[in-house]
């Protein structure tokens, strides 16, 4: 019988949302834990990069979480960002958050007219050869837009500016949850990390994404409710009520 479910994750700031659907129709209790969080790199550890973030023109942001390091960092190390800074974002909201940081203006601020496409940013950056491009990172991340922009004839320096870092468990809350639901690589890491001799046995383990799958996989664990793109369920809580659906009644 399945009671008490754990998500990987913040609670839900809104009151009606998929989790509480999810304990008003099957009777569960859902908990949630944030398994990991970001750190940003001091200024010591990013000079260990040997980047000086005036030697570009521009900066590629991924997100606001981005956003916020890249000037975190500048301020720390007494840099002052020239107005002449040009910022490739990946969507409008990104863009728009620049506001909290600099004096905006729309032609030194790029984004994608509809959606989140790197690709959409090329024929800017085509207009303007001689930009210097420096690409804000997380430690955990993939090379894929820095070789799409390579391909395109657009050299990119990736600086890693943030990290992600397991949050301890705390020690006097029980781990006694009959499903896991992990979002992310990084969550598996944790969950590793703050377990390190715990046995899967009976409890359930709901991954989304094949990302999380494959990390699953790999650390020996059981996928018993998958979800996520190319899934029949785009979401871990439509996921968890079919299995609910299907096998507790």
């Amino acid at each position: 019988m399945i009671k008490k479910i754990l998500f990987s994750q913040p609670h839900p700031t809104t009151e009606h949302n998929p989790y509480t659907r999810l304990e008003e129709q099957f009777g569960v209790e859902c908990d949630f834990y944030q398994f990991i969080h970001v750190e940003g790199l001091s200024a010591r550890e990013f000079r260990q990069q040997r980047i000086n973030p005036l030697d570009y023109t521009a900066v590629i942001l991924n997100s606001k979480l981005g956003a916020e390091h890249y000037f975190r960092l500048c301020e720390e190390m007494r840099l002052t960002v020239p107005d002449t800074m040009h910022y490739y974002c990946n969507s409008d909201q990104v863009g728009l958050y620049l506001q909290k940081f600099i004096n905006y203006r729309k032609r030194k601020v790029f984004f994608p007219e509809s959606g989140n496409n790197f690709a959409d940013l090329l024929p800017a950056m085509h207009r303007r050869p001689n930009e210097k491009y420096l690409m804000v990172l997380s430690d955990i991340h993939t090379d894929e837009h820095i070789n799409m922009f390579a391909m395109n004839g657009v050299e990119v320096t990736p600086a890693i500016m943030y990290r992600t870092v397991t949050t301890p468990w705390p020690e006097d809350k029980p781990f006694d949850y009959d499903i896991v639901g992990l979002f992310t690589p990084a969550g598996v890491t944790s969950l590793c990390e703050n377990f390190p001799h715990w046995k899967q046995g009976k409890t359930l383990i709901a991954a989304f994404g094949e990302g999380t799958i494959r990390a699953l996989d790999d650390a020996g664990f059981r996928v018993d409710i998958e979800a996520g793109p190319g899934k029949e369920f785009a979401s871990l809580p439509m996921a968890i009520a079919d299995y609910l659906e299907k096998n507790e009644n």
